[in-house]
């Protein structure tokens, strides 16, 4: 693939046509061409890029240490025209990520920084911005289990069962010098 602001085709049909989970050989194609273009041959061979249906909220993420690139599936979601110019730019953007770690070995370099606006420019996106709002809603699960102080009546409400034992902090802290007492041990209740 020649230009970076072509669209890549996976599967067979028109646009995006991904899969929803693991590798995307035809994205890790795209990304090993691009890298080739731009002589960075050790990260063409490694790079690699993955749908990761565990993402909620981020529309992408760059690990520059194993050369990954992960995508939330939901992108795929979004409405027709949207999908595919929000797919490419956080193809895009955080592959420019891995190029810019790539371009400085052994150094530390700012997220996005200068050497990762340069890098975007090289891939076609010039004055790209560092975060997209794309409304990606977090999951939001119900409190099942309420923990009460028995000294203060402070109220910590959860998702998940606690599995060890655990006070209360401020009585703790108040009454114990910062250390566990079970005096204060919460106590737990189930909600609902």
């Amino acid at each position: 693939m020649g230009d970076a602001t072509q669209t890549p085709r996976g599967g067979g049909g028109s646009g995006w046509t991904h899969p929803t989970s693991g590798k995307d050989e035809a994205l890790t194609l795209v990304a090993s061409e691009l890298c080739r273009e731009h002589r960075l041959d050790e990260l063409a061979e490694r790079v690699e890029v993955r749908w990761n249906p565990r993402m909620r909220t981020a529309a992408g993420r760059a690990f520059t240490k194993i050369w990954r690139i992960e995508l939330n599936p939901r992108l795929q979601s979004l409405p027709e025209g949207q999908r595919e110019r929000e797919l490419r730019s956080t193809f895009l953007h955080e592959l420019a990520h891995l190029f810019a770690t790539a371009r400085s070995p052994g150094r530390r370099i700012a997220p996005h920084g200068d050497e990762w606006r340069a890098a975007c420019a090289d891939l076609g996106i010039p004055g790209e911005d560092r975060c997209h709002d794309l409304g990606f809603e977090p999951r939001r699960h119900a409190k099942k289990y309420a923990y009460t102080c028995p000294a203060c009546d402070a109220v910590i409400e959860r998702v998940r069962r606690l599995r060890r034992r655990v006070a209360c902090y401020a009585c703790c802290r108040k009454f114990a010098k910062g250390c566990f007492d079970a005096r204060f041990q919460l106590v737990e209740s189930r909600i609902g």
